[in-house]
């Protein structure tokens, strides 16, 4: 079976690379990839602009699926999601795993994300949206700091300030609403209560259509509890990232959590998506913050977290695309899902500067030996072939890489995790030393 993969990030290499590994599989075909996809096994990396045979007005994905005679697809980003690309496919008779269009907006809009956790009674922070910057401006310095500043749209993840004081949300709102940083995304604006406490990420399988629902087979199977690092710098200080390191499972998530977890959040979502008749076959990122007060829903992704796919796929000891088809055709309730027994943990590496302005085309060198020694492996996340079409690749990212390794326990699986990232180097390369480490992903008194 041929599937099409499509992104071109760190969490799209991941995918492809635990596609690969299903003996089902005869090729991943990834549009338009990176770096690491090109020379992954199985896997070929397809330009739309280099394919004749797209016709006019043709959505290309769909022209490269048929044309590759493709039998599944699994779409990586956010962004075609919420474009609809997945109505597409199955307009083509292309069966996909990402939710349709109507479901996407769960991270397409933060409001509409917001309303929809108040209907369902899904555990989460108080907030308020805006259209107006006065009002906005208004509204923080009523309530004070430290508050959340979100842009109602995608804005790859540059769209949600944590404001320490009400200067620095005040600035935000200008930001985003005033001058445009984040573009329309910013047009609305959602400003939520912090909150204190520790955040995780659970990543989950979705398989919810009318029809299943009727049948009792819709539902949603979380996965092993993972963690993101987003601030840049060690002790979680610094501008908030797109993710600088990712470690799965986590030992100070109990089972007692897990439950509140499953009772106030993710039970009120499944309700929710089938009462929205809402055809969601495909996964779901819960953002949760534990509190004092048991976990609070942050934000919802209508796909797999980055970097977090790349700490959680590798502990998964079962076939990663039979799981896709058990989340197509109604059977994911039945599915087992088996889990290896240690741990993962996945620190990033970044292009010098980032969040801010980097530069590109910096060479990534291996030392192999020593990443062989370490038995991590690399996901890339920012990286194109380079010039000499041997393996060797260029940087093309802020979030370049990450460097995923398994341990027994956690102590070994950071220590190769840690000898990987020792061998690999690039100009102006910069990573954080502290992923999975106490207090390093705390959200305290800011």
């Amino acid at each position: 079976m041929n599937i099409i993969v499509v992104g071109s990030g760190g969490r799209e290499h991941t995918i492809c690379w635990k596609i690969a590994q299903s003996s089902v599989v005869d090729k991943v075909i990834v549009v338009p990839g990176n770096g690491g996809t090109a020379i992954e096994s199985k896997c070929v990396n397809v330009n739309p602009k280099n394919c004749d045979y797209i016709k006019e007005g043709e959505n290309p994905y769909v022209a490269i699926a048929k044309h590759e005679n493709c039998r599944m697809a699994v779409i990586g980003p956010e962004d075609p999601l919420c474009a609809g690309i997945a109505d597409e496919f199955w307009k083509a008779d292309i069966p996909v795993v990402g939710p349709k269009k109507a479901g996407a907006q769960l991270e397409g809009s933060k409001d509409l994300s917001k309303k929809f956790m108040k209907e369902y009674g899904v555990a989460c922070p108080s907030s308020e949206t805006f259209t107006n910057i006065d009002e906005a401006c208004e509204y923080i310095k009523k309530h004070g700091a430290p508050i959340v500043v979100k842009a109602d749209g995608l804005a790859a993840g540059k769209g949600v300030v944590v404001a320490a004081t009400v200067d620095e949300a005040l600035a935000a709102v200008q930001d985003m609403m005033g001058n445009g940083k984040v573009g329309d995304a910013g047009k609305k604006l959602v400003i939520e209560e912090y909150l204190e406490g520790v955040e995780i990420s659970v990543l989950a399988a979705v398989s919810v259509t009318p029809e299943y629902a009727v049948s009792g087979n819709a539902t949603i199977v979380p996965f092993l509890p993972a963690r993101d690092h987003k601030r840049l710098m060690d002790g979680a200080k610094g501008p908030n990232t797109g993710g600088m390191g990712a470690v799965c499972p986590l030992d100070d998530v109990t089972d007692k959590m897990m439950k509140q977890f499953d009772k106030d959040i993710l039970q009120p979502t499944l309700n929710g998506l089938i009462k929205e008749k809402f055809d969601y076959r495909g996964f779901i990122f819960f953002g949760v913050m534990l509190t004092s007060k048991g976990p609070k829903l942050l934000e919802y992704n209508v796909r797999l977290g980055d970097p977090e796919t790349q700490a959680v796929l590798p502990l998964m000891d079962f076939d990663f695309t039979a799981m896709c088809s058990a989340i197509l055709n109604g059977t994911l309730k039945d599915f087992e899902f088996k889990w290896k027994p240690g741990y993962q943990v996945a620190p990033v590496m970044v292009s010098g500067g980032y969040p801010g302005a980097y530069e590109k085309g910096k060479e990534i060198t291996f030392n192999k030996p020593i990443l062989n020694a370490s038995t991590a492996k690399v996901f890339i996340a920012g990286g194109v072939e380079g010039r000499r079409g041997e393996g060797d690749i260029l940087t093309s990212g802020g979030r370049v890489l990450a460097c995923s390794a398994y341990g027994s326990s956690f102590k070994e699986a950071w220590e190769k995790a840690y000898q990987g990232i020792s061998a690999i180097k690039f100009e102006g390369a910069f990573f954080r030393k502290d992923i999975g480490l106490p207090g390093a992903a705390e959200s305290g008194k800011l």
